[in-house]
């Protein structure tokens, strides 16, 4: 539990995370587009294969600036404990504001979106609620039996 109230090296963990993840926002070309081919070759094997029409080029997008940002959400909830979900939310939206303005005004073959400031809000409060579950769950774990 020693590590989990470490919140001074959780800070640290997070704006150490924030590096790589301004690399991707701020790549000068979608750092999908190396492999769009690939993807959309084994989508359209998918399809073929059963697979509804709706899993597509942008589901997966949209999955993955999720998953991008569920890692943010568990950080920020470790080094901000006092953070409600709400908090940890807006926190993600100020960062996916923040990546969307700057490949507005500076990266001219890069789109800004509205869904990706969505789908990486809606991956920050995702990763909230999974640490703090986690968190509960050492807690409870940690209790003699004596207390339950």
């Amino acid at each position: 539990m020693k590590q989990l109230e470490n919140y001074r090296l959780w800070r640290f963990v997070l704006i150490a995370m924030l590096v790589p993840l301004a690399f991707v926002a701020f790549w000068p070309s979608p750092v999908d587009q190396p492999v769009q081919g690939q993807l959309a070759a084994v989508l359209r094997f998918l399809h073929r294969h059963g697979i509804p029409a709706w899993f597509n080029y942008r589901f997966v997008e949209a999955s993955a600036n999720v998953a991008l940002f569920v890692p943010v959400g568990v950080v920020s909830s470790l080094a901000f404990p006092s953070w409600t979900l709400w908090k940890t939310g807006a926190f993600g939206l100020l960062i996916s504001g923040c990546m969307e303005l700057g490949q507005l005004l500076f990266l001219h073959d890069r789109f800004p979106s509205r869904l990706d400031l969505v789908t990486n809000t809606s991956g920050a409060v995702i990763g909230a609620v999974l640490a703090v579950a986690a968190v509960k769950e050492v807690q409870v774990r940690r209790l003699p039996a004596a207390d339950l």
